[in-house]
């Protein structure tokens, strides 16, 4: 009955901006012929009942034998309300403005009454308020969800062991297999990975969605990764199953227990709450991996204690942890000699603008680090913005990651 309620009280607010967008509409075709005003009101309503209609069905077919419609019924909703939204916003300005106008004027404290009708040049700036989301958020989706991008950083450690001067490390994240619809294009992003020639490839977590078998198609593409350090990877939040309803507890676990064999499937080395040392001619560093732990609402499955112990006498440590918020809440304070944490999880939200140093993205009012290097002390955090999506099925300005991350023996 909750859950009733709440898509009513939304489809009713959906209608109500539907309707106020549409009076410009009204408005701005006003001097066309009859035919061609009815076609553009008949366009308008077309495109909000098949945004709804699409939503309606989205629950309704099977997520595996209907995967492709479902991405495009969840992206037509999406675009259409965003760009409304846009709109609404100025409409509701010009609004306000003219309310205060004529409360004025009840006053009686201006000398020449405003006009009450909206002008048409705020009509044309809302619709272009819509239109620029709307071109925008498409272009996301055509081309921003596998423009992957190769963002190369050089670390300096003083204490790197001789051995690994120069190791190459590739970084993958939150690869949100459920979310996927073109298999050639993550094919080629995982080409991408090997044409780099890592040394050692980690991935930080978020390999599905909601549940397990949304990785099943993918499995052997992704299995093309490999390194002769191997291929080392930890969970996310959402490899847990914590977003999906389950029948059991039992079903729950037996869901997880199938994602950490297809790690093993794909040659991947699933870390929980453990660590390795990794060693080349003699030298060691340490590789900890630890499970989920999120400040505030999200899942804390991690154990530093257990993911730390036998460490100590490694000269460099490199732990894997999933969220960022980890590295400023439990990592710095407690395991300062932990050099370099890889996190992920935060997609830099899948939209800002990235412009040589200048980085901005709505995700930086979520997370103090959201996207790329951090530095406190000799500490370093690499956050990388996500190889996959989730949500919206695109990406605008934040693409998506393929980290190269080189560490070098002695000072920058």
């Amino acid at each position: 009955m909750n859950r009733l309620f709440v898509f009513l009280f939304f489809l009713l607010l959906y209608v109500l901006i539907d309707l106020y967008i549409f009076q410009v509409v009204r408005q701005l075709t006003e001097e066309q012929p009859t035919g061609r005003r009815y076609l553009y009101f008949g366009l308008y309503w077309f495109i909000t009942i098949a945004a709804w209609s699409g939503i309606f069905l989205y629950s309704r077919l099977d997520p595996e034998q209907f995967k492709s419609l479902r991405v495009v019924f969840i992206s037509v909703f999406f675009v259409n309300i965003v760009s409304k939204l846009f709109a609404g916003v100025v409409l509701l300005t010009d609004d306000l403005r003219r309310g205060i106008l004529w409360v004025i004027d009840l006053m009686g404290t201006r000398e020449q009454p405003f006009s009450k009708s909206r002008s048409d040049f705020m009509a044309k700036s809302a619709l272009i308020a819509g239109a620029v989301p709307l071109a925008t958020l498409s272009f996301g989706i055509i081309s921003g969800a596998h423009d992957y991008r190769v963002r190369r950083r050089t670390l300096h450690f003083p204490n790197l062991p001789a051995a690994f001067d120069g190791i190459q490390i590739a970084q993958l994240s939150d690869i949100h297999t459920g979310s996927f619809f073109n298999k050639t294009a993550v094919r080629g992003g995982v080409d991408m990975v090997q044409a780099e020639k890592p040394d050692l490839i980690l991935f930080t977590g978020d390999l599905v969605n909601d549940y397990s078998e949304e990785a099943r198609d993918y499995l052997d593409v992704f299995k093309h990764l490999n390194a002769p350090l191997g291929v080392h990877s930890i969970m996310g939040n959402h490899d847990y199953g914590d977003y999906r309803g389950w029948s059991s507890q039992e079903a729950k676990l037996k869901d997880v227990k199938n994602l950490h064999e297809m790690h093993g499937y794909m040659g991947w080395q699933i870390m929980l709450n453990e660590n390795k040392a990794i060693t080349v001619d003699g030298e060691s560093i340490g590789l900890l991996g630890v499970e989920n732990w999120g400040k505030g609402r999200f899942s804390k499955y991690g154990d530093m204690v257990k993911t730390y112990e036998g460490m100590e006498d490694l000269p460099f440590k490199l732990l894997m942890s999933h969220d960022p918020s980890h590295w400023d809440s439990q990592i710095r304070p407690e395991y300062s000699d932990i050099d370099l944490t890889l996190s992920g999880h935060t997609h830099g939200m899948q939209f800002g603008v990235e412009i040589g140093n200048f980085r901005w993205s709505p995700s930086k009012f979520v997370y103090k680090q959201w996207a790329d290097l951090y530095q406190e002390g000799a500490q370093y955090l690499y956050v990388n913005r996500g190889f996959g999506f989730i949500g919206y099925p695109g990406r605008v300005g934040i693409l998506p990651e393929i980290t190269i991350l080189e560490l070098k023996r002695g000072v920058a």
